[in-house]
């Protein structure tokens, strides 16, 4: 017998040799058959070609393992895969390491509590989440009020310190390491280091290159006296942060809180300081570097420094190169009472977003105010002064190189407040004038600087893909969390809604992963756009029926290998055209931050996808095979698409082209050439 998937048990063959009459040859793949003696009788022959046929399409296919058993999930989604789509092509296994690992009897198991009540499902998240390989929130461990106050916390994760440090005299509590590269995880400060006096706090590498992280600080150093707290190289590089500050430092005196590399190189998500350094007296706050190069950060500052006396607050390089930020200060430093407010290269060569200071320095005392290089932007976003100043006595407060368009400035204060160099482009007149650009030279400054947020590579033209050709790669790595499809008997079983997935999968709402998931089903019920056909995928069944009702049953599915070559230089090899590089119409499906894996999958007509191999540049060698898809009418994107911000010059006119990344996957008609 030569073959390498296929079983027949020793007993079962000696019998059918006893019982042949001439012998049978069937073919079970392309190199490998099986010899069958003649059949005894008619019984026997159906049997045997039940278990035959029952078998073939798990064993003549590219499969996960050989000795995977024929049983599981994932065995018959791949029999159901070749019910729909009978061309008998191999199964990438990019997508069959996507399926469910749920064994038979655990699937039995999960199907039955979530056929009888899909919450039962929650009083058995641990298993679930660990036998079906899902993303679920950590619990939190016990509180740790019970720790010594001065503490060297190395590489901790997941934790709930409640209650303390509280009272404690001098000394130092270290956290270093903590939470780094973690899938979800959820830390929680309360009432952490309350009634402290000369107590100093160190968080260094706190919750680095983490993945949809979630941390609070409530009540963290409430009624201090002296100490400091260093934060160093906070939530840098992080995907999805969601991170509070509540009630933080209030009522403090002579606290210095530093903040080195805050949250710079992130991700999405949002950062929100309430009820910061309120009442504070001789307080210092010092942002240096904070989100930075981040890419749709938002940021809340309410209640900062309310009715503070003498304190000192410092952003250096607040938001710097940052893509569409949405930044907030409301009730920012009112009723302080002499003290110091600077914000120095604030929002400087950032993208877009918008701007809101309301109630800002109101009814302060003896105060001053400094924005130098405020908002010198180089695609502008919407900037909003309301009730500025307001009510202030001898506040002094400057602004020094101050940029932006569609700026509104209602009930501010009229005195003690100096404008230099202050450039507004939408107005005529300004308080002071300085030499304007000519629209030349700003639109050529444009696009020179806007051409830094759009990653080298990720947008390029179909003439590129051409052997020979040396050309950026951007980073294609996968940034979402590892996850597995549910089957379609269990998912189909789940209400898609957030109040059933955040109570199953125990998720808190105001968390980053119950942000995540409220933007999932927000983009699945959207209404689809012009021209578009959608769905959501909460299962491979429910990809593939998608894929087979746009395109028809002889499909095939197309990913990027793997990642290597990403954020460098590649050279460009043998470039094949699927289907003989024809237009035609493809499948393309993206992945969405869910508990399990759920796409977003929609049509795309009039496209070319291509079959490329990357080469090293140096030694030639082949590193990687990528999926290139080019769209051929761009005449409904938006002007202001990074693919027209990097390649000009605009919508309709150009075709653009840009890699499949690691984890999604586009299907086409297959190509059987």
């Amino acid at each position: 017998m030569m073959c390498d998937h296929f079983h027949i048990s020793p007993f079962l063959l000696s019998y059918l040799y006893i019982h042949r009459r001439s012998p049978v040859l069937l073919p079970l793949t392309s190199t490998a058959s099986i010899w069958l003696p003649p059949m005894a009788s008619p019984l026997l022959f159906f049997f045997f070609f039940f278990f035959f046929f029952f078998f073939l399409p798990y064993a003549a296919v590219a499969s996960p393992s050989p000795s995977s058993s024929p049983f599981t999930e994932k065995a018959a989604l791949i029999r159901y895969w070749n019910r729909k789509i009978p061309n008998n092509l191999p199964h990438p296994a990019f997508f069959v390491s996507k399926l469910t690992p749920l064994s038979a009897s655990n699937a039995t198991t999960f199907f039955n509590l979530a056929a009888s009540d899909p919450s039962l499902l929650s009083s058995h998240l641990a298993s679930f989440c660990s036998a079906a390989g899902l993303l679920c929130p950590n619990d939190l461990t016990p509180s740790l009020s019970s720790y010594p106050p001065d503490s060297d916390f190395a590489a901790y994760q997941n934790s709930n310190f409640t209650n303390y440090g509280t009272k404690s005299a001098d000394g130092l509590s270290s956290f270093k390491n903590y939470s780094d590269g973690l899938n979800v995880p959820l830390d929680t400060f309360r009432r952490y280091g309350r009634d402290s006096a000369g107590h100093d706090d160190k968080f260094s590498f706190y919750a680095p290159d983490g993945n949809v992280v979630t941390a609070n600080f409530s009540s963290y150093g409430t009624n201090t006296a002296g100490g400091t707290d260093g934060f160093t190289s906070y939530d840098e590089s992080s995907n999805v942060p969601d991170l509070k500050f509540n009630n933080y430092a209030a009522e403090g005196t002579g606290r210095e809180g530093v903040f080195q590399q805050y949250s710079d190189n992130a991700n999405a998500g949002d950062q929100a300081f309430n009820s910061y350094g309120k009442n504070g007296n001789g307080a210092t706050s010092d942002f240096s570097s904070y989100a930075n190069n981040s890419n749709v950060i938002g940021s809340t500052f309410t209640h900062y420094g309310e009715e503070g006396n003498g304190v000192n607050d410092t952003f250096a390089s607040y938001g710097d190169n940052g893509n569409v930020p949405e930044n907030n200060f409301r009730s920012y430093g009112d009723g302080t009472n002499g003290g110091v407010d600077k914000f120095t290269s604030y929002r400087d060569q950032s993208n877009v977003g918008d701007n809101f200071f309301i109630s800002y320095e109101k009814g302060g005392n003896v105060g001053t105010a400094d924005f130098t290089n405020y908002g010198n932007s180089f695609n502008p976003g919407s900037d909003n002064f309301k009730g500025y100043g307001e009510g202030s006595f001898n506040d002094q407060i400057t602004f020094k190189e101050y940029f932006a368009d569609n700026t509104s400035f209602k009930g501010y204060a009229k005195t003690g407040v100096d404008f230099k160099e202050y450039h507004n482009t939408s107005s005529s007149s300004t308080p002071t004038a300085s030499a304007v650009d000519t629209k030349s030279a700003v639109e050529n400054k444009k696009q020179d600087l806007a051409k830094r947020f759009v990653e080298p590579g990720k947008f390029f033209r179909e003439r590129s893909l051409k052997k020979g050709t040396v050309m950026p790669m951007p980073d294609i790595r996968d940034r979402m969390p590892p996850r597995s499809f549910l089957p379609r008997s269990i998912s189909g079983k789940i209400p898609f809604s957030a109040a059933s997935v955040d109570g199953i999968f125990r998720i808190l709402p105001d968390t980053a992963m119950g942000k995540a998931v409220d933007s999932t089903l927000a983009d699945c019920k959207r209404a689809p756009s012009h021209g578009e056909t959608k769905r959501c995928a909460a299962s491979a069944e429910d990809m593939i029926d998608f894929a087979v009702s746009v395109l028809g049953n002889d499909i095939e599915v197309r990913s990027t290998a793997n990642t290597k070559g990403s954020k460098g230089n590649i050279l460009v090899g043998d470039v094949r055209g699927v289907n003989g590089g024809k237009v035609t119409e493809s499948v393309s499906c993206h992945q969405s931050l869910f508990p399990y894996l759920v796409y977003y999958c929609h049509s795309v007509p009039r496209v070319r996808v291509y079959v490329a191999d990357i080469l090293a540049v140096d030694t030639k060698e082949k590193i990687n095979q990528g999926v290139a898809i080019c769209h051929l009418d761009t005449s409904d994107w938006s002007p202001t698409h990074g693919a027209f911000v990097a390649l000009g010059p605009g919508p309709g006119k150009i075709e653009v082209c840009h890699w499949i990344f690691e984890g999604d996957m586009t299907w086409t008609v297959a190509d059987h050439a």
